[in-house]
Formats: structure tokens, C-alpha cells, sequence
């Protein structure tokens, strides 16, 4: 900083909150940026139906969309028009990979399609680029909110102006897309805290379109967490955290099993997301009593093929995980199957039972076609899954299974989960911390049921203040231990809310927290131990 210039003028973010709140503040972000290019994904979002319907005018369709207005540059569109046109059962397909109703990630969806999507009909000293700017103009269809246009012209001026790290220009076109969408992410966050309200990446886009020159300095995108950070944000030790990764890189297996409400699906996200670096790595799957492993693995499922319905051969998200995995042998791929035991486990795993078991060993699988190798499961594919204990419709894992999983208990009465709601709840208003020991006093009436016990992410809300507990407390939790305590209306009556309510700011105020408790008593052990 040079002659008394602040950190904002050096850093160029005086004049860029200025000139963009003045943007925003006129009005012509909406009607200079935002209202055409919402016209142009509502064209496409109908091409986009027309291309999985199998309609015949889908081309026509398409084309009233890439004609349009757009914010693109129109050579490379008119370039993959043209492909549609002269090859109209490839270029359909691949459309369908990217629109498919599925649901893939956004680095699937791109990479499926730019499988499909040959490199001569793009090509020359931008070809990379020029493919990531068709696959936006695409998925705006999808969601333009979440997938504005790409430009890499735009974006190498926007890294270069900001400091903001350049994608390796080895990347494909979905690093490349998602390196875009990564900086307008850092971008919204950045500009919140200098007072610019952006929406959405839609805004963040138009912006940095509209004041290009103008664009303050960002640097590096934030690193991704440490393991200590992420224990930070489950309000976990973490131990527990490294005793779990030991534990699914031991076995490739693990079962988080307890109550509802205790997080099981929550921390199996955050921990896969986190060891997996890329969430196109993560694949997450719910069982129900009607999931089969025809969904699962492999199995024939009604199509609809040029205005005839027919079935055709799919493969499932076991075998979909798989495939990934085995492209990137050096990378951690997850399996997240949330409520794995509501499913028919016999049914639905088949012959996997024997590979969840011997990884190295290849087996014929069921629907497998004459020309396929046999199959095995990959080396680097880890499989989470959560069961729901309080369920009694469930009938029990067999002990098959449970020789193949480490199985790991959340409950609200062991850590890591016991005490997270006194350490969510003390980072808000201090009125509320007798909301824990209801909880507790609530637990404790419960024991005879241990499966029963109600978990702390019912009330680990943004905002949470009372009344918003007592509509909890009578809509969700009430109804569960109702359902818990079928015929026993005496009992049933201990958990009335103000009663409890009234017992727990009792206690807080009489009594220490449960956790200077525990501090106390570690102490004193220490003390006679010496």
C-alpha cells in the first residue's frame, strides 16, 4: 500500500463494492443480464424435455434455444447445432446423458457427455474451452441459477485479475467448468463480507461480466479443511473421527447405527465428501422395502425410445460407483446407502455378499452380458451405510452382513454425539441451553428403550428460539414417542412439553452443565491418582 491508500483501495475492493452495488442498486442486473438469459434457459429447459420425451421436433427445439440471444459466443453453438442436425442418434444420446433425470453429480453429467461429444466438432487452440462453453450453455436448462454460461475467456481474465489459481491445462472439461463455478462460489462468499449481495452464481457471473477490469483481489481459493476442522464443525473430538477412517480403510466397510435425529447420514456425507476431496467421487443411495437389485446392481427398466416404450439393461449406482472407482485408481471413491436395512439385504446385494468380502476375487454377476469380463469390486470404492435402530418394521441385519461391516453406534447418550447439542446450543442464545437438558430429562425417561432415545439434529436449527422448540417438540417429537409408547397413555403424559420445559430451566439454573460435571469428576480422578 502505497501513499495512505487501506487495504480495500489496494485490494480493489472500494471500487468494486462501489460499481457493483450501483449495478445491483439501478436495477440492470435484472434487466440488462438476468431477464434474457432466464428466457434462454426456459427455451432450453424445453429442448430439454423435448430430448427426453423422444419427441420428434426436439432438434427444432434445441436449436430455437442456441439461436436465441445468447450470452455465448455463437460459433461453437452453431458448430454443435450442426453435429445434431448430421448426427441425430449420437448427438441425442449424448444430450440424454446430460439431462438425464438421474440423479448424477454435475461432474458426471459432464463427463458422460463429453464422452459422447466428438472433439472434431470443436476443435483448434481453444477446444477445451469451446466444449466447456457448450456443456454451460446445456445445463442451463438444468438450473441457470447453478449453471450460468461459461466463457474461458472471461474466466482466465477473472483468475488473472484476482489472484485467483488457474485450472491445470491438463483438466477436462468438468474440472474446468467446476474450477468456474469454485471462484464464482469464492466470489459470492467474499463480496458478502465487503457488503455486495450476490444471489447466486447467475449474479456472480453477470457481474464479473459487467465490471471485468474492476474485479478485486481474491487470491488462492480457500484449502480444503483439515480433519481437526471438520471435527470443529461436527462439534466432535477428533478421535473419533480418525478412529473411523482407521475403521472403513481397514475393512472398506462401516455401518453407522443408532436413533433417529443423531446425525448418522449428516457426518457419513461430511466425512466421504471430505476424504473423497471431489464430490463426484460420492455416490449416495436410499434402500426402501421395494429396492431390488435390479436398482441396485443391474437390471432391465422401461425406456421410451422414439415415441416407443420399451426396457432396456441399466446399470445401477453400485455398478455406476464401480466404474468411477476404477477410472481413478489412485483416488478414494464412497458408497453412501442411507437406511441400508430397510432394504430386502439378501435380495438387494445378491452376489455381492461374497465381494464385499473377497475384494481381489471376480464373480459372474447376474444380468452380465456375454462380452463383459467378470466382475469385482474395486480396491478404492469404501462403502457407508446407516441404519436406523429405532425402526422396529425393519427386520435385523443378518450376521452375513454384519461379518462384512465395522459397525459404529451413534447415541445420544455416547460421545461423539452425546453433548453436541449442548455445544450447538451454547453458540447461541444462552436462554436456550435448557433445551439440551430437556432433551436429556426426555432420554432418560426412555431408557427401558434405548433405540428410542431422541437425537440432538431435531433441534439444531439456524435461529432456534422457543417457540420454534415447541413446535418441534409437539409435530416431530411428540408423534415419535407416541409411536414408541403405543397403549401407554400414562407414560405418554410424562413428555408433555411444558413440563418438561419448566424442569429443564429448573435444573440449568440449580445446577451445573453436564459437561463441568464430567470436567470436575476428570479432575478429581487425576487428583487421587496422584
Amino acid at each position: 500500500m502505497e501513499n495512505g491508500e487501506t487495504k480495500e483501495e489496494a485490494d480493489g475492493w472500494e471500487e468494486f463494492v462501489r460499481r457493483a452495488n450501483e449495478f445491483i442498486d439501478s436495477g440492470k442486473l435484472v434487466t440488462m443480464e438476468t431477464e434474457y438469459k432466464l428466457e434462454i434457459a426456459c427455451k432450453t429447459s424445453a429442448a430439454r424435455e423435448a430430448v427426453l420425451f423422444g419427441i420428434d421436433s426436439w432438434a427444432d427445439s434445441l436449436k430455437k434455444a442456441l439461436k436465441a440471444q445468447h450470452p455465448i459466443d455463437r460459433r461453437p453453438l452453431g458448430k454443435f447445432n450442426e453435429w445434431c442436425i448430421n448426427d441425430p442418434v449420437n448427438s441425442l444420446k449424448a444430450m440424454q446423458a446430460i439431462w438425464t433425470r438421474d440423479s448424477l453429480s454435475d461432474t458426471e453429467r459432464i463427463r458422460a457427455f463429453s464422452r459422447l461429444f466428438p472433439h472434431e466438432v470443436v476443435s483448434g487452440k481453444g477446444g477445451r474451452g469451446t466444449r466447456t462453453t457448450v456443456i454451460s450453455a446445456l445445463l442451463m436448462g438444468l438450473d441457470i441459477d447453478r449453471f450460468p454460461p461459461f466463457s474461458i475467456t472471461l474466466f482466465e481474465n477473472a483468475y488473472e485479475r484476482t489472484g485467483y489459481c488457474e485450472p491445470d491445462t491438463k483438466d477436462n472439461e468438468a474440472v474446468l467448468y467446476e474450477h468456474a463455478l469454485g471462484f464464482l462460489d469464492h466470489l459470492i462468499k467474499e463480496s458478502r463480507t465487503h457488503g455486495v449481495h450476490l444471489r447466486h452464481r447467475l449474479d456472480a457471473q453477470s457481474v464479473v461480466w459487467w465490471h471485468k477490469n474492476d474485479l478485486p483481489v481474491l487470491g488462492k481459493p480457500p484449502p480444503k479443511c483439515s480433519l481437526e476442522e471438520l471435527a470443529d464443525e461436527l462439534l466432535w473430538d477428533v478421535s473419533f473421527l480418525e478412529e473411523m477412517k482407521t475403521l472403513l480403510y481397514d475393512k472398506r466397510q462401516v455401518i453407522f447405527q443408532g436413533p433417529p435425529g443423531t446425525g448418522k447420514t449428516f457426518v457419513a456425507q461430511k466425512l466421504a465428501n471430505f476424504l473423497a476431496r471431489y464430490q463426484d467421487r460420492v455416490t449416495l443411495v436410499q434402500f426402501h422395502p421395494s429396492y431390488a437389485y435390479e436398482d441396485f446392481v443391474r437390471g432391465f427398466r422401461p425406456t421410451l425410445k422414439e415415441g416407443q416404450a420399451g426396457f432396456a439393461l441399466q446399470d445401477g449406482p453400485l455398478l455406476r460407483a464401480a466404474q468411477k472407482a476404477r477410472q481413478e485408481p489412485d483416488a478414494d471413491h464412497f458408497l453412501i446407502i442411507d437406511e441400508i436395512n430397510r432394504g430386502n439385504l439378501a435380495k438387494v446385494f445378491g452376489e455381492l455378499y461374497f465381494l464385499l468380502e473377497y475384494r481381489e476375487e471376480k464373480i459372474r454377476m447376474q444380468y452380465q452380458q456375454d462380452d463383459e469380463d467378470d466382475f469385482s469390486l474395486p480396491e478404492n470404492l469404501y462403502i457407508i451405510g446407516t441404519m436406523n435402530t429405532a425402526d422396529r418394521s425393519i427386520a435385523l441385519v443378518d450376521l452375513a452382513l454384519r461379518r462384512r461391516f465395522y459397525f459404529i453406534e451413534f447415541h445420544p447418550d455416547k460421545k461423539p454425539v452425546k453433548n453436541v447439542l449442548r455445544k450447538w446450543l451454547s453458540k447461541g442464545p444462552p436462554e436456550l441451553k435448557w433445551v439440551a437438558e430437556m432433551v436429556k430429562i426426555a432420554n432418560d425417561l426412555l431408557k427401558d428403550d434405548r433405540h428410542a432415545a431422541i437425537g440432538p439434529s431435531y433441534f439444531m436449527k439456524e435461529e432456534l428460539e422457543e417457540r420454534m422448540v415447541e413446535r418441534v417438540w409437539e409435530h416431530s417429537v411428540i408423534p415419535y414417542i407416541e409411536e414408541r409408547l403405543l397403549n401407554e397413555d400414562n407414560k405418554i403424559s410424562e413428555f408433555e412439553y411444558t413440563k418438561l420445559r419448566d424442569q429443564a430451566k429448573k435444573n440449568v439454573t440449580e445446577n451445573r452443565p453436564e459437561e463441568q460435571n464430567e470436567k470436575d469428576t476428570e479432575v478429581r480422578g487425576k487428583s487421587e491418582e496422584e
